[in-house]
């Protein structure tokens, strides 16, 4: 949702949440969960979008918790994707908020900045937060505190049509891994068969996951000054430049994103996509000979050798008034053994680091498809990754200032100094 609906929701709201979350924590926290007449528990479990495919996996999840806790009962309600940042906002400002709500780190932050998000460093206990990869647990983390549970996470891997690759003398060893080899390999590519190797997004938050990788830090520890404009910072803008300069890029980079790059390798115009395992299904459908031409590599990442990963989370509003029941019913569905089960009917991964040792995610059949080869490299992938943009204030104002600095440097309308040194100010201004 664009930033200016988030702040005239807040600013109708700001007084009713803080009210809200200030009231209803002391009362949970005296009282503890409040239970009907008949001494039973309901607790609120929104989720996004995963209705119908997943209906049977969640309810019978459900199933399973309220067999082994028979004074809770969870009534799950799905929210579709697009809805679900405006429709936390008017349930947490009427103070309806759900007692569980499933997010993303960037927008859970948001609400975590106001303190209506129960700190779960206090809530769960050690035992049970060490079973999660540390780095996924602290990238739920805003001012110090962890404001989610981390859930399901997305590894991107590098997909490539052999046969294009066939075409100009290559095989899949020769599939860039580090961002330093991808000039030659694209130039390669293009001098031979006339199409694009890679389609490089810059939307959303890849540009600056990408720079990460280069070994660019954004900003300071405390995330209060851009520290971006440095050699690191340049030699990643100068990627970019050089790879547009050289027509090695299609020039739609410019204005489209992520989206663009999957119907360019669908159509057999792209050599290399990046991408999440789950748009191989989206390929198989719409492109089947471009399937069956794809084999799976590990994705490109810089001097660093970070990879990044996307998290969901699920978060418990303060406003609840069943905390500790909320609490329980988001370890349960996030244990390894239900997280499994989720991966083995979604290109997924788990958030808890035992989850890996099920052979589902370390060994191949026989002839194994792309999906296959996918999951295996990208569960490999999870000891390298993490979420390489931690919640940050005003983020997309941050992410809009730097999108723009790199198009005008790769326009030629400024320099690559002058275009760091305007994203630099921006994201001052932005982060104080």
């Amino acid at each position: 949702m664009k930033k200016f609906l988030f702040l005239l929701v807040m600013s109708f709201s700001l007084m009713l949440i803080l009210a809200g979350c200030s009231g209803s924590s002391e009362d949970s926290q005296a009282g503890g969960d409040e239970a009907n007449s008949e001494g039973s528990t309901e607790i609120e479990f929104w989720t996004m979008q995963l209705k119908p495919t997943f209906t049977d996996y969640i309810e019978g999840v459900i199933a399973d918790f309220e067999e082994e806790n028979p004074n809770i009962t969870v009534k799950w309600v799905d929210v579709p994707w697009g809805d679900m940042e405006k429709k936390i906002l008017s349930a947490v400002s009427s103070e309806t908020a759900p007692d569980v709500a499933n997010l993303n780190p960037q927008f859970a932050s948001q609400l975590a900045e106001l303190d209506a998000l129960v700190n779960m460093d206090e809530a769960v206990p050690a035992e049970e937060k060490e079973q999660f990869f540390e780095g996924i647990w602290k990238s739920n983390s805003f001012d110090g505190k962890t404001f989610g549970v981390p859930w399901y996470l997305s590894s991107q891997v590098s997909m490539y049509n052999n046969n294009i690759l066939e075409e100009a003398g290559l095989t899949g060893e020769d599939v860039p891994t580090k961002y330093a080899d991808v000039l030659d390999f694209s130039k390669k590519i293009k001098e031979e068969t006339g199409q694009y190797a890679f389609f490089p997004s810059i939307d959303g938050s890849h540009l600056l996951e990408t720079m990460v990788t280069m070994g660019v830090e954004l900003t300071n520890e405390d995330m209060t000054k851009a520290t971006f404009n440095t050699a690191e910072g340049k030699e990643s803008f100068q990627f970019f430049v050089d790879m547009y300069e050289n027509e090695l890029i299609p020039r739609e980079v410019l204005t489209e994103g992520h989206g663009k790059a999957v119907d360019m390798y669908q159509a057999g115009q792209l050599a290399v996509l990046s991408s999440g395992p789950q748009f191989l299904n989206t390929v198989n459908e719409n492109a089947p000979d471009i399937y069956e031409a794809t084999e799976i590599a590990p994705i490109i990442t810089g001097k660093t050798g970070l990879m990044n990963v996307a998290a969901m989370n699920l978060v418990v509003p303060k406003q609840s008034d069943k905390q500790d029941a909320a609490v329980k019913f988001s370890l349960f569905i996030t244990n390894a053994e239900n997280q499994v089960e989720f991966d083995k009917i979604v290109p997924i991964l788990p958030s808890i680091e035992t989850a890996l040792e099920d052979p589902y995610f370390n060994e191949l059949p026989e002839s194994p498809s792309p999906e296959e080869e996918a999951r295996i490299i990208s569960a490999e992938q999870l000891k390298n990754s993490e979420v390489l943009i931690p919640p940050m204030k005003n983020y997309s104002d941050l992410q809009k200032a730097m999108t723009d600095a790199l198009q005008a440097a790769m326009l030629g309308e400024m320099s690559i100094d002058e275009a760091l040194a305007d994203a630099e100010q921006k994201w001052n201004k932005a982060l104080q």
